[in-house]
């Protein structure tokens, strides 16, 4: 799972002598193991493209909540969609800033990700197609269904950059 790409400052010129690496830039953009929380991952384009995606899907669900509807099992589904995808999407943000993946190595957690990203997607698509199917011009369930659109190209977005990621990770691993 890549948190964004690091660059660390040694000091080194083209022009003179290498200069130590001051040891307070490196340890601190690299995060040690003992650190109980990753500082990096909140600043981090992954860090931030989740918590984008819980805003809108949480804008989704409360706009569709609080709207008068009458087709229960169109909306009903949409509100699942948005609420289980919003609870995975938290508990894979929680996952990346206290390291657990670290932890529990049995599990391939990119795949995971991966594929959580892939079914969430699917079915966020679907229920936010049905919501503005009927949604009758009522306001509130168009703006979910339209928040719901956005959480779905964030997600696919998410999905994209972290299948790219690691097949360039795995690609130049291989032959390095």
């Amino acid at each position: 799972m890549s948190h964004g790409a690091r660059v660390i400052r040694t000091g080194v010129s083209s022009g003179g002598p290498a200069a130590p690496p001051p040891v307070t830039v490196a340890s601190s953009s690299a995060g040690s193991d003992a650190e109980l929380m990753d500082g990096g991952y909140f600043r981090s384009c992954a860090g931030m493209l989740k918590v984008a995606q819980m805003i809108s899907l949480l804008i989704g669900f409360i706009s569709v909540n609080n709207s008068s509807w009458t087709d229960y099992s169109a909306y009903s589904f949409f509100q699942i969609v948005t609420m289980c995808d919003l609870v995975m999407i938290l508990f894979f943000y929680i996952m990346h800033i206290f390291r657990v993946y670290r932890k529990l190595t049995c599990v391939s957690w990119p795949l995971a990700e991966f594929l959580h990203y892939l079914v969430g997607t699917i079915l966020l698509l679907i229920g936010s197609i049905v919501a503005a199917a009927k949604s009758y011009n009522i306001t509130g369930l168009v703006a979910g269904a339209t928040f719901g659109f956005l959480a779905t190209i964030l997600c696919v977005i998410s999905m994209w950059s972290s299948y790219k990621v690691s097949c360039i990770t795995q690609s130049t691993s291989k032959y390095h």
